[in-house]
């Protein structure tokens, strides 16, 4: 894949773009799992609420 002897350097430009898609990315991803994690409790709540009522 990569050659690890070939780095290259990216500018200031280039870092800052880097970053701001990179950022982006874990704002999504931070997104989607704070979403499951929501899910997954309502659904738990949903069966102990449940398993009481009957």
């Amino acid at each position: 894949m990569n050659d690890p002897k070939q780095h290259t350097h990216l500018g200031k430009e280039e870092t800052a773009l880097y970053r701001a898609r990179q950022r982006s990315r874990n704002k999504a991803l931070g997104i989607v799992l704070g979403s499951l994690a929501v899910l997954f409790f309502a659904i738990s709540i949903v069966k102990i609420a449940a398993q009481v009522s009957h």
